[in-house]
């Protein structure tokens, strides 16, 4: 990795570009404006968490961060510090929420608001971020997996049980899990925009075993005018992908049109 690729300087083009800055969340007053940046992006009857939880949580050593656009806040995350089986327990941090305002969606702030996460972590011995998606959100699928550069494991059937929340209100919770190695050379490409689209056509006629998973290209505006449509997506996509990946298929990238490609090795 050069200086120029180096987590601080992802960050700081990062912000540049978004016209924001990230910061840590570190008195009461930041932790209001987190609070009330998560009960915007999913309103409801109560709050997303607690004020003396989010206060335990960072002093226990987890992470807050809240973005800032002119000053005005946009867009705020939380993580915990978690641990994970590989060739023994392992470290990590679990991003549990990272929201931006709407009014400020597609403005690559999301990108800012992860590659905080990223240095965070780094500057902390941690080289590894886990969190879940949901698989029927195509932005989210290509921010994770072409600007992200995750490895995307396994699919959990409604997770997080039902949620009350106007934008998950009536649908299962399905996600799969993203993690972030934060070192790897697959995630240093990703975020200097050298991790490209998927030819899948290209990838079949090279002799390849690969499927393309099609899904929703708004699935949240699809939710809005037509739920039935949308609950259909989802046990479409939940049989389409659990059974995918129980006949040994992996997401292995998207489209250019952001599609899932999977690719399976030949036996």
């Amino acid at each position: 990795m050069t200086l120029a690729d180096s987590p601080a300087a992802d960050l700081r083009r990062a912000q540049e570009r978004a016209g924001v800055e990230v910061r840590p969340v570190v008195d009461p007053t930041d932790l209001a404006t987190a609070r009330r940046i998560f009960d915007t992006v999913w309103p409801g009857e109560g709050t997303q968490v607690q004020q003396n939880l989010l206060t335990a949580l960072i002093h226990a050593g987890g992470y807050c961060a809240a973005v800032y656009k002119g000053g005005e806040p946009v867009g705020a995350a939380l993580a915990v510090i978690g641990r994970h089986l590989d060739d023994g327990w392992q470290v990590h941090l679990h991003s549990h929420m990272a929201a931006v305002l709407e009014s400020h969606r597609n403005r690559h702030i999301g990108t800012a608001l992860k590659l905080h996460q990223r240095m965070w972590a780094l500057e902390r011995g941690i080289e590894t971020i886990s969190w879940t998606f949901d698989p029927l959100v195509r932005r989210n699928a290509v921010l994770n997996i072409l600007k992200l550069g995750v490895d995307v494991k396994g699919y959990e059937i409604d997770f997080y049980g039902q949620m009350p929340d106007a934008i998950n209100v009536g649908d299962p919770t399905d996600r799969v899990f993203a993690w972030w190695h934060l070192s790897s050379a697959k995630v240093a490409d990703a975020v200097a925009g050298r991790l490209l689209p998927l030819d899948a056509a290209m990838l079949i006629e090279a002799g390849r075993d690969i499927r393309v998973v099609e899904i929703p290209q708004d699935i949240v505006e699809l939710r809005g005018v037509d739920p039935e449509a949308a609950r259909r997506w989802r046990l479409c996509l939940r049989e389409t992908l659990t059974t995918a990946l129980a006949e040994g298929y992996c997401i292995i990238g998207v489209e250019l049109a952001g599609n899932y490609v999977l690719y399976r090795e030949r036996v």
